[in-house]
């Protein structure tokens, strides 16, 4: 089978985002636009006439070219509905390697391939909400309850940026996102928000005060758990269960999945895991074909960012 490389300027954006609107595993993360916004560079794997596509995200340093995972962008890979055909995957990983000789980068769940699996969360959501609710961890249960006691309240917003700093102050210090990461995804919230395809959610307090403030990308088949805060006081008064609650109660009945977007970490994998979700697993792939040369470049960068990171 013959997957021809596309440089950027020559994708037709058109063809590409139907491509990935008609695959099974359709993702937000590999629309055209989202993709412009959140990878300063990307290319693009073509087999026909777009049946199936493969953005690579790339970078440059020390004139060395390698692929990576933007930020805010879980899942990349393969598209199309032609996936589990001829090795496909191996093939188009194959043809990215001749392009590129280091990559660090996150396949889909649609994606077979013999690698090291990262594990996702996810809760569909077409069941009604007494169904899914039969679902939830009773530790969950005692939590709502005391939530309701403490007469809380969700709500809808508008408040992206207040979203995005809350997240930054809270979590700068466990998170290595750049400035610049953090720009970009505001720019991708705010040009979302014209397509309809992000909402806000808070819980405050019977006061007022903020105890909790999520933002989540939707698309026609996903909801995308993909930034919340709970501050102090929301902690302790169990605002975290209570927001995803009450947007599970929201938009239970409908033909969506809930993505929790992970996660790996135990103790999180373990709080979503309360409200009924499912592993959905992917692929990471990390190849390096760097000549010695190269990859004594690459070791120095790395323990320059490392040191860098603990200065911090």
């Amino acid at each position: 089978m013959k997957i021809s490389y596309l440089q950027h300027a020559d994708i037709d954006k058109k063809k590409w985002d139907q491509c990935i609107a008609d695959s099974k595993n359709e993702l937000i993360y590999a629309y055209s636009y989202y993709l412009d916004v959140m990878s300063k560079n990307w290319d693009a794997l073509i087999w026909k006439d777009y049946e199936m596509v493969m953005p690579l995200t790339w970078n440059k340093k020390f004139g060395i070219s390698y692929l990576h995972q933007p930020a805010f962008t879980q899942q990349l890979g393969i598209f199309g509905n032609s996936l589990f055909e001829n090795n496909i995957t191996e093939k188009f990983i194959d043809k990215a390697m001749e392009l590129f000789p280091f990559a660090e980068i996150n396949l889909n769940f649609g994606n077979e391939y013999a690698t090291v699996k990262k594990c996702n969360l996810i809760l569909p959501l077409n069941n009604s909400f007494v169904e899914i609710k039969n679902s939830f961890n009773n530790d969950l249960i005692k939590n709502i309850k005391k939530a309701n006691r403490n007469n809380l309240i969700y709500t809808s917003s508008e408040e992206i940026e207040t979203t995005i700093e809350s997240y930054k102050k809270t979590y700068s210090s466990k998170i290595h996102t750049s400035k610049k990461d953090f720009e970009d995804f505001q720019q991708l919230c705010l040009m979302l928000k014209t397509k309809e395809q992000i909402f806000v959610r808070t819980v405050n307090s019977k006061e007022g005060r903020l105890l909790a403030i999520a933002i989540f990308l939707k698309d026609k088949k996903r909801i995308y758990n993909i930034m919340s805060t709970t501050f102090s006081e929301g902690r302790k008064l169990e605002a975290n269960h209570f927001l995803l609650y009450e947007l599970i109660k929201e938009f239970s009945g409908q033909k969506l999945i809930l993505d929790f977007e992970g996660s790996e970490i135990p103790s999180i994998n373990s709080f979503y895991k309360k409200f009924g979700a499912i592993e959905q697993q992917y692929p990471f792939v990390r190849i390096n074909k760097l000549k010695p040369w190269q990859r004594l470049f690459k070791n120095l960068n790395d323990q320059y960012k490392f040191s860098k990171r603990n200065q911090a």
